[in-house]
């Protein structure tokens, strides 16, 4: 279901964001990766892997952490 175009670059985006906000580099690259692929998980789940887009994602990334923020 990741082999489309963009995941990639969602990956990214989320990496610098995570760097951005101050995270040391291999923290964020690890949470981003880990992150990444359980969003994916989680849309194909609801939506089927056929017709996985990158933008997907996206929301799902953020539900995700608004859920483990606030568990905090």
């Amino acid at each position: 279901g990741m082999a489309s175009g963009g995941m990639g670059d969602v990956l990214s985006g989320v990496i610098g964001s995570l760097v951005a906000q101050g995270l040391e580099l291999d923290y964020a690259l690890n949470l981003a990766t880990a992150l990444h692929a359980f969003a994916a998980d989680l849309a194909a789940k609801q939506n089927g892997e056929r017709g996985l887009c990158a933008t997907d994602l996206i929301s799902v990334i953020r539900q995700v952490l608004n859920k483990q923020g606030s568990a905090q």
